[in-house]
């Protein structure tokens, strides 16, 4: 009997030995092979990511350019100086117009394609200074807003500002890989530039033009890495750059020369130049950026009149990544190994301890998988495993009280789905019932407004069905929103992301308003599995609800970070606040906010819905909401995420 024990003894630890090694190698050569895909992947991903935020901050600054235009143009003041051409008015107009947008030039031409007066040192110019302004110009011949990139002369430049024409002069600097080039200098500007017609009914009076000319002016590429990459520092160098190019020549960047100066003037390689200027497609990969490695990302940058003239650029420091992928691949390395030793030893104490009374717990664990929670496991052992059989038998005893407790919990949330679904589908029958007689109600109303013979009385009338038709059909639509089943659809999200984005999609609204909104990302948040753009509508109506609380000259203040649950559980989590300065709410009405249908909004102008909507999207997600307010001083509202996944698989149904 001690040789045969023996013999299973042996054969079990070399078996294990062996497998453990196979096992350990094959995982070492497989996940340093995965280790380096997914790395790569993520970064450029990321840069692909960040290049989508660089295009929407590059094409915010235009947007604020033609706001600012648009808006000076809508002044009394300014239509009646520019209809007596009265420059020195103008002049002053255009000057203050300039400060507050923070504008490089500034002008306006008449009629007659000549400038009237403009901002510099030759505001009102005479014939022989007369020069061709290109997007002033469409803007004439369309008599519409032209707002874009556009690229500006060196006697255009040198006739608005002797500066300007300074400024965008870059001497073009020998760089490696590039493709061969003639020309020394760069003397043309990019800018970004609009310019708006100005009507007097059907006659237009003149063009308002002015930009922001982008040569070594840093204040787009510095407010991507500030607001894509945080101004992070890896080993005393930016993780993040951006740069914008005119053709291959960057005029902008953050990129910096071993010397620690701006790499203006350097050009980007020949292969990057034909893709992407030649033939107009995204490029993304690693590659070589004046002194570092970076995982980069460019696409083309298109004129006013659709050709491509430049290219923007972000890219992410390849070292960070490489130091994090030959980390975790030490620390598996590492696991591997005492995995082996692990395994080695748990082979020699099964096989000494274990396996004379193992048989029968095998048999009863067989049993048990079939159903039976009382099967006969023999006498307790006097020897080690006595434990384990006395384990064992309490361990059953557990498993017959939560099979218990199972099948109760189960017959709750199985008459609790059903009554879900019975309201889910109760609602949806009612909207759809409604919906039926309200669209032919709106159709046959449309119908009549159509017709020439309807009286302006009877057309009010019609109009006002139309509208409350409308508002009943919205409705119905929150009513379905609130009462179907809604799936969400999670995986590894920034939450500062999703938040910023919802910043960006009110931001015009709030400037029209003239409220304030200010973002203040929190550091150091990981992701969360949560549902993007359902989280993204949460934050969205918080927003909403915040600018309709606010006048004119009140504020918006968004922050994010790590905070415990707030209920006295130890779990960590992610808190949302939107603090707003506007009038407050009662609080006799704070206990109502989140109840269905519940809204201080006059008739028509809300249903009551939505902060139910969005109190129910956090509870799937495993979080709460909750608003603190006084009145006359404003409300935050805290939305509290868990970084554990914390809700069960069937809360991903409503």
């Amino acid at each position: 009997m001690g040789n045969m024990f023996s013999s299973i003894r042996s054969k079990l630890i070399v078996s294990i030995l062996g497998v453990s090694f196979v096992v350990g190698a094959v995982s070492l050569m497989v996940g340093g092979q995965l280790l380096y895909t997914v790395f790569l992947n993520e970064a450029t991903n990321r840069t692909t990511l960040d290049l989508n935020a660089a295009r929407e901050i590059y094409l915010n600054q235009m947007r604020r350019v033609e706001v600012a235009l648009n808006t000076t143009t809508l002044g009394s003041g300014f239509r009646s100086a520019l209809n007596r051409q009265d420059t020195p008015e103008l002049i002053n107009r255009l000057k203050r117009l300039a400060q507050q947008a923070e504008l490089d030039f500034a002008g306006i031409i008449t009629q007659n394609d000549m400038i009237l007066c403009r901002i510099g040192p030759h505001a009102v110019p005479t014939k022989k200074t007369q020069v061709t302004n290109t997007i002033a110009s469409q803007a004439l011949k369309e008599r519409n807003p032209v707002v874009g990139t556009v690229i500006l002369s060196k006697d255009f430049l040198w006739a608005e500002n002797p500066v300007l024409a300074d400024q965008a002069n870059i001497p073009i600097l020998p760089t490696p890989r590039a493709a061969p080039v003639d020309e020394e200098v760069v003397e043309e500007g990019m800018a970004l530039a609009a310019a708006i017609p100005v009507l007097e009914g059907t006659k237009l009076i003149g063009v308002l033009y002015g930009g922001v000319l982008l040569n070594q002016n840093f204040s787009v590429v510095d407010q991507v890495r500030g607001t894509v990459f945080q101004h992070e520092i890896y080993k005393g160098r930016n993780i993040g750059t951006a740069t914008i190019f005119l053709n291959d020549v960057r005029i902008s960047t953050n990129v910096l020369t071993p010397g620690g100066e701006r790499a203006i003037g350097t050009r980007v390689s020949q292969e990057v130049k034909n893709l992407v200027l030649d033939e107009g497609e995204k490029w993304t990969g690693r590659a070589f950026v004046v002194s570092d490695w970076y995982i980069t990302a460019y696409e083309p940058i298109e004129d006013i009149f659709g050709k491509r003239v430049g290219m923007l650029y972000v890219g992410v420091l390849e070292a960070k990544y490489t130091d994090i992928r030959t980390r975790t691949f030490f620390i598996f390395f590492l696991l591997t190994i005492i995995g082996v030793l692990l395994a080695i030893g748990l082979g020699y104490f099964m096989a000494s301890k274990i396996l004379r009374p193992v048989h029968r717990l095998v048999k009863a664990s067989n049993e048990v998988s079939h159903g039976n929670f009382s099967p006969e496991i023999g006498p307790i052992s006097k020897s080690e495993i006595g434990m384990l059989q006395a384990t064992f038998r309490s361990m059953l005893a557990s498993l017959q009280e939560r099979d218990k407790r199972m099948r109760a919990e189960h017959e709750i949330k199985l008459l609790q789905s059903e009554q879900q679904a019975s309201i889910g589908r109760l609602a949806a029958g009612v909207a759809h019932e409604i919906n039926n007689p309200l669209t032919g109600v709106l159709t046959f109303t449309h119908m009549l407004l159509q017709r020439g013979d309807v009286v302006d009385d009877i057309r009010s009338d019609l109009k006002a069905i139309a509208q409350q038709t409308e508002r009943v059909r919205s409705i119905v639509k929150n009513l379905l929103g609130f009462s179907r089943q809604t799936e969400i659809n999670p995986e590894p999200t920034d939450v500062n992301r999703v938040v910023s984005t919802a910043v960006l999609l009110m931001r015009n609204q709030a400037l029209v308003k003239g409220v304030s909104i200010k973002f203040k990302p929190g550091e150091d948040i990981p992701p969360l599995v949560l549902d993007a753009n359902q989280m993204q509508s949460v934050i969205l109506n918080l927003l909403l609800n915040a600018l309709d609380a606010t006048k004119r000259g009140d504020s918006i203040m968004i922050t994010t970070g790590i905070s415990g649950s707030g209920n006295g559980a130890s779990v960590r989590g992610v808190e949302i606040h939107v603090k707003d300065t506007g009038c407050g709410i009662p609080p006799e009405n704070l206990d109502k906010l989140f109840a269905p249908f519940f809204t201080t909004k006059e008739v028509g102008q809300g249903t009551g819905l939505g902060l139910a909507v969005s109190s129910g999207i956090v509870q799937r997600h495993g979080g709460s909401i909750k608003v603190q307010s006084t009145v006359g001083k404003g409300s935050t509202f805290t939305v509290w995420l868990p970084l554990e996944d914390q809700y069960e698989s069937d809360n991903t149904r409503l």
